[in-house]
């Protein structure tokens, strides 16, 4: 952005390539005061003069018109050959319409010695550069074309390349029909335009060159009022000047120094604040950017990275890639903290990431916290500082005191792994493992960069489910409430209360979907987050004592007629719930039928003739179907056999109804089951499963609502919002501290007994690192869906004390951290959209949305789209 670009055609250049400096537009006297004094040399270096006139953007015979109605200022810019003798006479400069081009290190320089010759008491401390010095820095967009006669070049500005208050600004700078007014380039920028090969060029081509002006405009205050204190924040690195952002004291050259930047408070942030700059979205690259901005906020890492961080670069690391994730990170925050900076594309940073982490290729979205994992791990194998890794022995503590141990154990590793990330951002667990059978405690500790911590829920979860008995009572849906990160057990016990099962009955679960059972749900130790909240579960009522007797299945299928080009044709479609119930040893087809009958009592109806003639209403047909069903509770012959009541011209016939054996989905049809063959089940399910058609006639006799109206185990609608889970942040903790025994397949092989067991493992907090990252898990996983938890986490903002969650009591580190970024994700499960909420100084918090940096309240900051916390250490 320091050079020239052609803007008409696809090629960029680049007047000074080498170096890429800034160009600043500031007041010449400014600029000369401190270059005379820190030389000594009054006559200094010349600059390229230039002369300003009025010029027109169009020559022909409406230019006066043009000019009126026209949104750009134009003027053209004469080369003076004899004004560098009248600036050693002192005769240039003195007015406010003399401006200087200088480079960026220029500026940096002239801004230390403009410092310190304002403030004489800072005891010999590093230069900082003030509000009013770092703020007042904004780019503007300039258009230059080489005009025909020699040694001129017409500048446009136009109000399409610049904001409207910038353009105004513009127009006061740069207003040459009233006064004189000249620029003089140090930079240097200039000379190139008066190439042979720039002259060759046509006069309507156009080079767009980008300024940053200092000094220049009408200061914005805060709204508030009044300035913030200095707050960790940092100018870039240019020519060899070491610039730092904690205050460090600088190195005594004239041309290396360090820099204590400001930021400020309020809700107006002018264009080139210091570190205030976005990063622009490469396609569906938001999850990047917001890990990127919470780590180039990172105090001690934006102090590194601006200094000669190249030294540590560790070229022979196997297991790091030859320096070039962290020069791609190191340029990119240079940019980004670089005064007057304009979002910036990560472009370079995305292509060496795709490289050495291919996962992170393409377009898609990703989860910010895995970048952020990869992104330490590879800038602190660039960066280690060891060279080569010696071998270490791991010795078991052998009854040794604790601090003992982890100090052993902390040595080790800082033996093998020494970087700016180590220093900065890991810690230490304690790490204990017990053995169920011979109680044998292994201790270990080892080093951590990150804590990911659950969402313990605090609230449970209501399922709908449909209970179904073979008694011939209707069917029923029951609402329980189960806790949400509960077991297949929690359910059967909630749901067993709300029917009151008996001592001798059992619930048989299923899923059903399109009229089959999907799945049966068996396992006691399942997670109830595989079942979503869209399936429908179906509880199916048996006999406990008869569990080795076989079971049917019975699913239903009816025969509609169509009348296809004049001739009938007969369908199949399937409908209903599929009834189960228990069978005797041995059955034939007569058993099957009779069975299946009292299954379908519940759902029978009054006749169709009595309800016309006495306009029965539904809570007469209620009372209908209870006769029926006590006459089947009774154990009367008509309960059990339909076909011998008095309704019996409702009930289907033998002949309506045929019975088919199946497959476990219904898709089958294989031999059709007599009246009193005898029938086999599968030996190895122990279920038969029967597919009985159905004439359409006899549908129409039966209420079949029951059998296909199930509910879904939630139904969730606009109206029915389930209520924001809450929980804190040291309750979060505190369930990632507990003792919890280790998965079937975390198996800890025991020294004691010789074999793998199934251990009890605790974590503790031991030792604390400068910079804390909590990760918070949000997105869960399973074989069935993914799922996004939007809990809402309360974490502290000013305060957060971990004096009660760190083992190592004696310890000297501080165990107080203050929140200085936050990495949000906005939207669902594979989708949705990441932000980063940075602070900048006293209680300013801004919203860093892909290249759109705002002021945020911090009241905002919480919310349920937190991901990854970044807090800092504090000393009390």
């Amino acid at each position: 952005m320091g050079g020239v670009s052609e803007d008409l055609s696809t090629s960029t250049l680049h007047l000074d390539s080498d170096n890429d400096q800034r160009v600043y537009f500031v007041p010449y006297r400014w600029w000369k005061d401190a270059h005379d004094s820190v030389t000594g040399d009054a006559g200094g270096k010349r600059g390229l003069p230039f002369l300003a006139s009025p010029g027109s953007s169009y020559a022909g015979p409406m230019k006066i018109i043009n000019s009126i109605f026209s949104s750009d200022l134009v003027f053209n810019l004469r080369r003076e050959e004899d004004s560098s003798q009248n600036s050693e006479n002192g005769e240039v400069g003195i007015s406010g319409r003399d401006y200087a081009l200088v480079s960026g290190e220029m500026w940096v320089q002239a801004l230390k010695w403009h410092s310190d010759s304002k403030s004489s008491t800072r005891n010999g401390g590093s230069f900082s550069a003030a509000e009013n010095n770092i703020a007042d820095v904004y780019p503007l967009q300039l258009r230059l074309s080489i005009q025909r006669e020699a040694n001129i070049l017409g500048v446009r500005i136009s109000k399409k390349d610049n904001v409207v208050e910038l353009f105004r600004r513009a127009c006061k700078i740069f207003n040459v029909e009233s006064e004189l007014l000249r620029i003089w380039d140090f930079s240097g920028e200039t000379i190139s335009f008066f190439s042979n090969s720039n002259k060759q060029r046509q006069s309507d081509q156009e080079l767009l060159l980008e300024l940053q002006v200092y000094g220049l405009s009408d200061f914005i205050k805060c709204k508030e009022g009044k300035k913030d204190e200095l707050a960790n924040s940092i100018l870039g690195n240019s020519c060899g000047s070491s610039l730092m952002m904690n205050g460090v004291s600088g190195n005594g050259s004239a041309s290396c120094f360090r820099v204590n930047s400001s930021v400020f408070s309020g809700s107006s942030r002018e264009a080139g604040s210091l570190g205030l700059t976005g990063l622009q979205n490469l396609g569906n690259t938001c999850f990047m950017n917001s890990a990127l901005q919470c780590l180039v906020h990172t105090p001690k890492l934006v102090d590194y990275f601006l200094g000669d961080y190249g030294r540590e670069i560790n070229h022979d690391n196997p297991l790091g890639m030859n320096g070039e994730i962290a020069l791609a990170f190191g340029d990119m925050l240079r940019k980004l903290w670089a005064p007057g900076a304009s979002p910036v594309a990560p472009r370079t940073f995305k292509s060496k990431l795709a490289r050495f982490a291919p996962q992170f290729s393409g377009f898609n979205q990703h989860d910010s916290q895995e970048l952020l994992s990869f992104l330490l791990d590879g800038l602190h194998e660039d960066l280690n500082r060891v060279k080569k890794k010696p071998y270490v022995e791991v010795k078991d503590g052998d009854g040794r005191p604790d601090n003992e141990v982890a100090d052993e154990y902390w040595q080790n590793h800082l033996a093998r792994n020494d970087s700016i990330i180590v220093d900065v951002c890991q810690g230490q667990f304690k790490s204990t493992l017990v053995c169920p059978i011979c109680k044998k405690v292994s201790t270990t500790f080892d080093p951590f960069m990150y804590l990911s911590l659950p969402l313990p829920s605090t609230t449970t979860r209501t399922m709908t489910l449909t209970v179904v008995s073979t008694d011939g009572s209707t069917p029923a849906p029951h609402t329980i409430t189960v806790p949400k990160s509960g077991k297949w057990e929690d359910l059967i016990k909630a749901l067993s209360i709300s029917c009151s099962l008996k001592a001798d009955e059992t619930l048989l679960v299923a899923e059903v979907y399109n009229n089959r059972i999907l799945r049966y749900l068996e396992e006691p130790a399942d997670s109830l987050s595989l079942i979503r909240d869209g399936d429908r579960l179906v509880a199916y009522r048996l006999a406990k004592d008869d569990e080795q007797m076989p079971l049917a299945v019975f699913m239903h299928q009816s025969i509609e007629e169509q009348y296809i080009n004049g001739k009938r044709t007969t369908r199949l479609k399937a409908f209903g719930l599929p009834l189960v119930a228990k069978l005797p040893s041995a059955f034939n087809g007569s058993d099957i039928q009779a069975i299946y009958r009292k299954l379908l009592s519940p759902f029978q109806v009054p006749a169709q003739d009595a309800l016309e003639e006495n306009h029965t209403s539904d809570v007469d047909a209620i009372e209908k179907t209870r006769e029926v069903e006590n006459g089947i509770n009774s154990g009367s012959a008509c309960a059990i056999d339909p076909l011998r009541s008095e309704d019996a011209d409702n009930s289907p016939s033998d002949a309506d109804l045929q019975f088919y054996t199946t497959d476990e989905k219904g898709f089958v049809r294989g031999s059709e089951i007599q009246v009193g063959e005898f029938v086999v089940g599968s030996e190895k399910s122990k279920r038969l499963y029967v597919l009985v058609s159905w004439p359409e006639k006899q549908i129409e006799r039966y209420g079949t609502r029951l059998l296909t109206s199930l509910p879904e185990v939630f139904k969730s609608s606009y109206l029915t919002k389930r209520p924001l889970e809450s929980v804190s942040l040291y309750k979060c903790l505190e369930a990632f501290l507990q003792e919890e025994p280790l998965g079937p397949e975390d198996m800890w092989y025991c020294p004691t007994c010789k074999k793998h067991c199934q251990a009890s493992k605790k974590l503790d907090l031991w030792r604390l690192p400068e910079i804390l990252v909590i990760h918070l898990k949000r997105f869960s996983y399973s074989r069935f869906m993914k799922n996004k938890l939007e809990t809402y986490v309360d974490f502290p903002i000013d305060d957060l004390d971990l004096s009660m969650h760190v083992a190592y009591k004696n310890g000297h580190s501080c165990t107080r951290y203050v929140l200085y970024a936050v990495s949000n994700h906005y939207g669902s499960m594979g989708g949705g959209h990441y932000t980063a909420f940075v602070h900048q100084g006293g209680d300013q918090w801004y919203d860093f949305d892909d290249s759109h940096v705002y002021p945020i309240g911090l009241d905002k900051i919480k919310s349920s789209a937190a991901y990854v916390l970044f807090y800092r250490r504090v000393v009390a």
